[in-house]
């Protein structure tokens, strides 16, 4: 009504009235009423805007590639991107009246676009591929020092690259070789394991070797040991035999000193013995012989003497033509020698014996 008019701003737009060309106004999230006929409005927004891309672009070794990403950024300085760009809006208050909104974020691009190219044709093919993240890294760092991009007063906030993505057929390649590398590399992990486990098993069996020649090293130990205690067994046995043998021939020596001792007494004592008869048999040659025989008789018994005197009937028996002896006589006679040997056996008189009964 009559020109009059009201506005109201969201707090991501920078609201800015011009009067007779002079700010009399501005800020984020204002509202006000204006007089449209003598007043310009100009809206720049301060949030944050994504712009993304898709670019073909060539490697350092001619291969083609597809690189995919996005480019943040926000208008920092409104007055000074204003002055550059036309944000006034259209006298409803709702539409721009330029394109030039629009075309901020394909002059971003457009640097961004120049960075990463760049970037791109400095990598080869596989390093490219790896180098998403450093690609972004770098456009982000050499985006934000662009003097247009400062001139415009703008703010990058970040640079994405989501994908780099070679041809189809470079692609089907690579996972080929990839698919090769990966196999190899499985059939390297394979050969690998086998060795380890060969070098395992080799490692296994010569502990089992050490393990036998240490056993067979105690073993020969124990009976080197055993051998030895065998020979000092045996030497002290021997020893003990040695000693046991020269006390038997001390034994010997001594039994033996003994006979001879014995034998020469024996000798010594048969040699006085004949000499002992010898001087009797001397004596004896010159005694008449029946007195020899009488001295013989002394204290013989009577049975002795009844002998000699047949022995002495004997020898003259060429004299006597006939001798009759008694059966009387005879039984005297061995009763008288009967008698004699019960006394010589008895001492005690029979009539003693008789008057003790």
């Amino acid at each position: 009504m009559f020109g009059i008019r009201f506005i109201k701003s969201q707090p991501t737009v920078h609201l800015m009235q011009f009067r007779a060309g002079k700010v009399v106004r501005e800020g984020a999230g204002q509202s006000f009423f204006y007089y449209a006929p003598t007043t310009t409005l100009v809206a720049v927004p301060v949030g944050s805007q994504d712009c993304h891309f898709m670019l073909e672009l060539v490697t350092a070794d001619f291969q083609s590639v597809t690189v995919q990403g996005q480019v943040t950024y926000r208008i920092s300085t409104p007055r000074q991107t204003a002055t550059l760009m036309d944000f006034s809006l259209a006298r409803d208050g709702q539409k721009y009246l330029s394109e030039d909104p629009q075309r901020l974020g394909d002059r971003v691009t457009m640097q961004a676009e120049v960075i990463i190219q760049q970037a791109v044709q400095a990598l080869e093919l596989k390093q490219a591929l790896r180098s998403s993240a450093l690609i972004a890294r770098t456009a982000q760092q050499e985006l934000a020092a662009q003097p247009e991009i400062e001139a415009l007063g703008l703010e990058i906030l970040g640079v994405s690259v989501m994908a780099v993505k070679p041809t189809p057929d470079i692609a089907r390649a690579l996972e080929a070789e990839a698919r090769e590398s990966n196999l190899k590399a499985a059939d390297d992990a394979v050969y690998a394991r086998r060795m380890a486990a060969v070098e395992n098993e080799r490692a296994i069996r010569q502990n089992e070797l050490d393990t036998d020649v240490a056993v067979e090293k105690k073993k020969r130990q124990i009976r080197e040991a055993q051998l030895e205690a065998k020979a000092a067994q045996m030497r002290k046995e021997n020893e003990l035999r040695a000693e046991q043998m020269s006390a038997d021939v001390a034994l010997e020596t001594s039994r033996r000193d003994f006979v001879e001792g014995q034998a020469a007494n024996s000798r010594t004592l048969a040699e006085a013995e004949a000499y002992r008869v010898g001087a009797v048999m001397q004596a004896l040659e010159k005694a008449d012989p029946r007195i020899v025989q009488s001295l013989a008789a002394v204290g013989m018994q009577p049975g002795q003497l009844i002998a000699q005197a047949f022995g002495g009937i004997a020898e003259k028996a060429e004299r006597i033509g006939q001798l009759n002896v008694s059966p009387e006589l005879l039984q005297s006679l061995m009763g008288a020698g009967a008698g004699h040997a019960a006394a010589v056996a008895d001492p005690e008189p029979a009539r003693s014996r008789r008057e003790r009964q």
